[in-house]
This record gives C-alpha cells, structure tokens and sequence, in this order.
C-alpha cells in the first residue's frame, strides 16, 4: 500500500471532494493556531457531543425507564445463537476491544507516518480513538445502564452498557483509517481498503448485540459518537490553503 505525501493530491482534481481530500496540500499551520484548533475544532466540540450523549443516556435510563421494550431485541437474537455464529461472532467482537484498538491504532499511525512524513496526518486515528474513549468513559460513568438481561457471552467490563465502547472505539478507528485509504493511488486497492474498514464496525456492532453486550440504542449512540469523534478528528486542523490560494487571487485581479 502507499500513500502520497501532504504535498501531493491522490487524485485529479475534478474527482476529489473537498472534505475526503482535505489533507492533501494541507501545510500545518504554526504552534499558537495548532493549539487553538485543537481547543476549538477538538475540544469544544467533544465537550458539547458529551452532553448530549449524556443528555440522551439519562433519559434512556430516566423517563424511558431503560427502554425495557429493546430486551426483545436481545431476545431475538438470543434465539439464533448457534456454536457456529457464537465463534465468529466472538472474534468480531474482539476486534473492537480496547487492546486491539490501541493495537492497530499504534500500527496505523507507524504505518501513515513512514508513507507521508506528516506526522499531523498520521495521528488521526489517535485523535478520533482518544476523544471517542474520553466522552464514552465520562458518559457511561455517570449513566449506570445495566446490560442487557440475557445471558452474556462476553466478559462484561467495569463500565455500563450504555454508550457501546467496543462499537464506538471501532467505528472512531476504521471510519478514520478509510477515509485515509482515500490517498491510496490505486483504485482497486482504494476500494477494496475502503470497504474493509467501513464493515469492521457493522460487524462489532452486530456481535455486541448478538453477545448479549448491549441494548440497541447503545450500540447507535456508539456508533454516533464514533462517526463524531471521526470527523472532528479528520478535520482537527484548519485548512488555511483555500484562503490563502483566495487571498492571491483577489491581490492579482488587485495589481490587473
């Protein structure tokens, strides 16, 4: 697989999209506006998508009374359990624990750094994981949903049920990992990459709620959460190339 460097585009420009292939000439800009995009582009926004997965969460467990309804869900689920679909969907949902998340993440950054030498492109994935793991543990910390009542095939960890980590973890992961395979040259593999990374977190999602690990609102708010942190983390940097190719040309219809 290769990447282009930050200094090429992947593609003809007739062909790319302005947010997919944002990085593509993107030139960071200096340490002060470095830091105040990370407040206002990162931080900020992630502080508002809290609330309102919190927001949601204890209503969920408040005037909804847990929706006792979505145990049917599980239920249904419960009675397609066969040894087969318990193995394979038991590897799925081992895809999205938190060590092999961190697994990949750590390999994916060596991977993109090595292929472009932008180190700023490189940590995107560490940036969607990080800011989907700090509103999920704050988030399911002060909601407390119990798990689903049917029989768990996973161990359950420490935090509650709601919002799903595994699913948010994988979809904040590959979701930012396929929008970085958009810089691969080759189209086929392009494709093939891309479609990949966007099944994985289906895939964990549909484990977690075969398992017994979840309610389906909290896999969709997991999922949610991890489209969120994806793309504030895809866009973690301002692009300042358009004002600045929009500032040349307003001073050469000036100097005409």
């Amino acid at each position: 697989m290769s990447l282009t460097d930050g200094s090429r585009s992947t593609r003809p420009r007739g062909e790319s999209h302005p947010f997919v292939h944002r990085w593509d000439d993107l030139v960071p800009p200096g340490a002060k506006l470095v830091v105040r995009d990370v407040l206002l582009r990162l931080l900020a926004p992630a502080v508002a998508l809290f609330l309102v997965i919190l927001g949601i969460g204890l209503f969920i467990v408040g005037p909804l009374g847990s929706l006792q309804s979505e145990s049917a869900v599980n239920r249904a689920l419960q009675d397609t359990r066969t040894t087969t679909w318990d193995a394979v969907t038991a590897v799925w949902s081992h895809i999205g624990n938190t060590e092999i998340v961190i697994g990949v993440c750590v390999v994916m950054v060596g991977v993109v750094w090595a292929l472009t030498r932008s180190f700023w492109v490189a940590v995107i994935p560490a940036i969607a994981i990080t800011l989907q793991a700090s509103v999920f543990v704050a988030a399911t910390t002060l909601t407390g949903r119990p798990r689903p009542d049917v029989p768990h095939l996973d161990p359950a960890p420490p935090t509650s049920s709601y919002p799903s980590g595994h699913v948010g973890a994988s979809t904040a992961l590959y979701l930012t990992l396929a929008l970085l395979c958009q810089r691969i040259p080759h189209r086929a593999l392009r494709r093939v990459l891309t479609t990949v990374c966007l099944l994985i977190p289906l895939l964990v999602l549909y484990a977690r709620l075969y398992r017994g690990m979840h309610h389906l609102t909290d896999v969709l708010v997991g999922m949610a959460n991890g489209i969120v942190c994806a793309g504030l983390a895809w866009g973690w940097l301002k692009d300042r190339k358009t004002t600045r190719t929009a500032s040349r040309g307003e001073s050469a219809q000036t100097s005409a």
